[in-house]
């Protein structure tokens, strides 16, 4: 949609999901990290954050689809009548038909099948790639901020869909992990400004030809990136502290307990001191 509603729809779900990786992500590496060393698998909580993940991000694009084909200027399932309908509402159609896919297969690697490991993240990979490469033939011929703005984004996507292939290779990578989250929320914020700057909901428009206004927006899109960094390293900061606290209440709990039933011999003091030094 060629409205500031078309760009705030993905910027909502880029957004959405860049903060919940930011979230989701840490958690479950920081569990790993202080479970090292006792083999155990990842308690089923972690799999059925995976499958909500799936069903939205396949529940999302499904609405994303259904409003870009049937707004009321939309193209309602036609593509072609004595010539091309509504191109740009197929385009966007189209991108979300992918990343729908990647929701399928979210849900398909938390099922008992014999999915590929990977697969996750292959199928997001291309579902940004897609994107990236659709949107690189979006804007040829518009005005030079129009340009400029949409190519900034493809940076953040292109960037997406290289780290999202890496993880294919380099599984609970931290960094990668978090790479992806700053580059999706940037993305959802990105979307935002390119509907204000294109569509602004109130005061004068922008001069698109204005090279001052190019090398504002450059400015500005950095300023976006530093502020997804902030909100990574805060949210990886809250999971951080929130599990440590847990963590040591429950140890406290166990003490107790064992004290109350007289079964806190040296051997259990012995692990409650060595889980006390790994924390």
């Amino acid at each position: 949609m060629a409205n500031f509603k078309g760009h705030a729809l993905p910027g909502s779900f880029f957004l959405l999901f860049g903060l919940w990786w930011s979230v989701k992500n840490p958690l479950r590496h920081i569990w790993q990290k202080r479970q090292r060393g006792r083999k155990q698998n990842l308690p089923p909580f972690f799999r059925k954050m995976d499958l909500i993940e799936g069903v939205l991000k396949t529940f999302f694009a499904f609405v994303g689809i259904m409003a870009e084909q049937f707004v009321p200027d939309g193209p309602h399932g036609h593509l072609y009548s004595e010539d091309w309908v509504k191109l740009m509402n197929w385009q966007h159609s189209t991108m979300y038909l992918f990343f729908g896919i990647s929701g399928i297969a979210d849900i398909l690697i938390t099922a008992p099948l014999p999915v590929p490991a990977g697969l996750d993240r292959l199928s997001l990979s291309l579902a940004l790639f897609v994107e990236g490469f659709l949107f690189y033939f979006h804007v040829h011929n518009r005005p030079p901020l129009d340009q400029h703005i949409h190519s900034l984004l493809l940076v953040a996507v292109f960037g997406g869909a290289a780290s999202t292939m890496l993880e294919v290779f380099m599984r609970d990578n931290a960094l990668l992990e978090l790479f992806r989250s700053s580059l999706a929320i940037l993305q959802g914020t990105w979307f935002y400004q390119i509907g204000f700057v294109l569509y602004p909901l109130s005061g004068k428009q922008w001069n698109l030809e204005n090279h001052g206004n190019i090398m504002f927006i450059t400015m500005c899109y950095c300023w976006h990136y530093a502020v997804a960094l902030l909100i990574v390293g805060i949210n990886y900061s809250v999971v951080w502290w929130v599990t440590r606290r847990c963590e040591g209440r429950q140890g406290v709990e166990t003490e107790i307990g064992l004290r109350k039933n007289g079964h806190l011999d040296s051997s259990s003091q012995k692990a409650l001191l060595q889980e006390s030094d790994e924390e």
